[in-house]
């Protein structure tokens, strides 16, 4: 960049007219000097009038120049204290030593300006932290000169935690030795204790899940199917039809079928919480899950599952139906219809696009309101029905997991949720 790039067109030629005056005179100076023309009175007025000359044009570039400097050296000031505004920035010595602090950190940890200067950056610092291997690397790093970045916890006059994420960076002075350091940090605590908070409650939850899967394991698996079969052994068709309880034992075994489909589903979501974890999937008939998954709901008959369905579709039974039942169970539960009913079929092909459409004649949803639904705890407002305003969110999440793509279409009447497979 020219040295001359941002200032007027007149400072320019102000500068041009300056410099030809100059060149005039050093040019009559020079000829005088090396005896090419004799002193006189003219040539000395001559001069004379080229330094009064030169003076306005030439005074008029430096003020230019300084007003330039000025309004640079606002712009800096106004950015400075607009850091100083919104960040915590702490100076220190190379050996450690506060040297400042803004009011900003010292609100942060809680010391006034005269209880943290002179201090150590170590006071401010765990035991564990301090007397550590990590810490004596970070100022080594920061004394040749480079710069550390990250999240750190410091402790505050309180006692309690602080957790920063800022920048530590060396400065050098005029000899291009490395004196002091310059902190840049934002106060990241409380989001840092709302992380720690969410995996805290994820270590509860999973140790629920754990608990929940045992348990039910043992009963759906165990001690229930064992008491109906020592319960039928027990008694003759005779007995069992004297006592009337046919009905209630298909009641018991049905009831145990849509017990051991629910676990399954808890087992499967319940394994997402692993590390690492892998969702199992295994290759299956779409129609034919359904169909056994809905068999045993209230629902059943409302459900119109088409015969297109693909037959070998990828995916893990228990939490695939659970998706799809939940989109169904929305179909009919916001729904004015006298007579609700909820169509599953495929739709498109390997060039177009293959989808899976579950389509009911409902109320209707917009593209833009089945994407606000779909966040956790999220209800239509004025909506009648009760309901958690989680099952669209984990639904959502389950297709996801598998790959799919989900959006919505409002129909004339209706909604149609499309898959993408």
């Amino acid at each position: 960049m020219s040295a001359l790039d941002g200032i007027s067109l007149n400072a320019k030629i102000s500068l041009a007219v300056a410099g030809i005056i100059m060149l005039t005179f050093f040019s009559v100076q020079t000829c005088i000097v090396f005896g090419l023309c004799e002193p006189s009175l003219e040539l000395a007025k001559f001069g004379w009038g080229c330094v009064v000359f030169f003076m306005p044009p030439f005074f008029k570039v430096v003020q230019e120049f300084l007003n330039k400097t000025k309004i640079k050296e606002a712009k800096i000031d106004t950015q400075l204290k607009a850091i100083d505004n919104s960040n915590l920035i702490v100076t220190l010595g190379i050996d450690g030593t506060v040297l400042s602090a803004n009011q900003n950190f010292l609100n942060v940890v809680g010391y006034s300006e005269n209880e943290i200067l002179k201090g150590k950056h170590s006071d401010l610092c765990t035991a564990d932290f301090k007397s550590s291997k990590e810490y004596k690397i970070f100022w080594e790093k920061l004394r040749k000169g480079e710069f550390v970045s990250g999240e750190f916890e410091r402790v505050g006059k309180n006692g309690q935690s602080v957790w920063l994420f800022g920048t530590y960076t060396p400065l050098q002075n005029d000899k291009g030795e490395y004196y002091k350091v310059l902190k840049i940090a934002v106060d990241i605590t409380a989001q840092h204790k709302a992380e720690e908070e969410v995996k805290q409650k994820s270590v509860y939850l999973e140790h629920a899940a754990k608990i929940i899967r045992h348990d039910m394991h043992s009963g759906i698996n165990t001690y229930i199917p064992r008491g109906i079969k020592s319960l039928k052994r027990r008694l003759t068709d005779e007995q069992i039809k004297e006592l009337k309880i046919s009905s209630p034992l298909k009641l018991i075994e049905d009831g145990l079928h849509h017990a051991r489909k629910v676990y399954s589903g808890v087992y499967e979501f319940t394994n997402l919480f692993k590390e690492n974890a892998q969702m199992s999937k295994t290759e299956c008939n779409v129609k034919e899950i359904l169909k056994d998954y809905l068999k045993l709901t209230a629902y059943n008959n409302q459900v119109i599952l088409d015969d297109n369905l693909p037959t070998q579709l990828i995916v893990n039974e228990p939490l695939f139906c659970t998706a799809i039942d939940n989109l169904i169970r929305n179909g009919l539960k916001y729904n004015d219809s006298p007579t609700k009913w909820v169509k599953i079929y495929h739709e498109g092909s390997y060039h177009s696009g293959s989808h899976i459409c579950i389509e009911d004649n409902g109320r209707g949803l917009t593209m833009n309101e089945f994407i606000e639904l779909s966040k956790p705890y999220v209800r239509k407002e004025g909506q009648k029905e009760s309901g958690t305003g989680l099952g669209l969110n984990i639904c959502i999440s389950i297709l996801k997991e598998h790959g799919f793509s989900v959006w919505a279409e409002k129909q004339k009447q209706g909604t149609k949720i499309k898959i993408k497979i």
